[in-house]
């Protein structure tokens, strides 16, 4: 007996391994695909400029680190005795203009040597919403807690936001030519848009976004349906946090497993299970210092970090 709706994910044909470099970027969702693959001790950069929700916002920084633009003063205000950037999630907002200015320049060069070394770029977009400033037209990252009269809410159109992610997919191919692109939609619901409203966001992100998988024929494009596993495979409110719009731990999980059964190589699940033991181990607290078990524990940790290690020179563990 079938309880779900199972939603088909293409097998990679440029399959992730511990020879990878990778990026991610995006959503809050990016941050939970990152966190699991930092888990594992894959060589990846997470959201150098904080979460990002509107493929403009993604655009905007990336364009400015493959084209080596400093932010300057003109691109900082302050604000609630903090000084923030439109171009970046508040937590990369400090105490003066020069503390974020270092930030924001050091998240640039961040971003743009991960972009230059990354064999997969994954990429999480959120809404199809974007908040303009008024007096600039600048789309924003966040809006920092200004007042809402300083910014006017839009829709993205489909056409647009071809247009987006087009300069996206070009501003990263010609840094990197070889760059493997993982598109995905946030599972993560825009309530406080209204459902309609969200829907419509998801909808556009999605159509605009399959409209340039269809037009780049090249296998260097692919997309991971996270929003579709949770809108159907994951269809029950057991599977949210208690706000009803986070995918929680569990179905985290359950993604994750997903996209690891599409886009890593079976090659290396055995050494992944070695490090998720060892990983496991170090974040187990021990009641003693001391004694058999103690020193049976620091054996085993010894044993798996130095097999590891030795193959995987890059990988980084607790000292013993």
């Amino acid at each position: 007996m079938k309880l779900t709706t199972e939603v088909p994910v293409n097998i990679s044909s440029h399959p992730i391994d511990y020879n990878s470099s990778l990026l991610c970027l995006g959503s809050c969702f990016a941050e939970h695909i990152s966190s699991k693959l930092d888990f594992f001790k894959f060589k990846v950069t997470s959201s150098p400029f904080g979460i990002l929700f509107h493929p403009e916002a993604i655009l905007n920084v990336v364009e400015k680190a493959v084209n080596d633009e400093d932010f300057t003063e003109d691109d900082v205000f302050q604000h609630n005795e903090k000084w923030h950037s439109f171009f970046a999630h508040s937590r990369l907002s400090r105490n003066s203009s020069a503390e974020i200015l270092a930030v924001l320049n050091s998240a640039k060069k961040e971003l743009k040597v991960a972009s230059e070394q990354a064999t997969h770029i994954i990429i999480t977009l959120g809404t199809s919403f974007i908040y303009r400033h008024r007096s600039t037209q600048q789309g924003v990252a966040n809006c920092h807690k200004l007042p809402q009269d300083r910014f006017e809410k839009q829709l993205t159109s489909i056409t647009d936001l071809k247009k987006i992610l087009k300069r996206l997919v070009n501003s990263f191919e010609n840094i990197q030519p070889d760059v493997k692109l993982v598109f995905t939609v946030s599972p993560v619901r825009h309530i406080k848009d209204g459902i309609i409203e969200n829907n419509r966001s998801k909808s556009h992100l999605l159509t605009a976004l399959h409209l340039i998988l269809e037009e780049k024929t090249s296998k260097k494009l692919s997309y991971f349906p996270s929003y579709e596993l949770m809108m159907d495979e994951l269809r029950d409110y057991r599977f949210y946090d208690r706000d009803l719009i986070h995918p929680n731990a569990l179905a985290v999980d359950l993604i994750w497993e997903r996209f690891k059964m599409n886009f890593i190589s079976q090659a290396i699940y055995l050494d992944m299970t070695k490090v998720e033991k060892l990983q496991k181990s170090f974040a187990h607290r021990q009641s003693e210092s001391k004694g058999e078990a103690f020193e049976k524990l620091k054996a085993y940790q010894y044993k798996f970090k130095k097999e590891l290690t030795q193959k995987y020179p890059f990988m980084r563990f607790p000292k013993l």
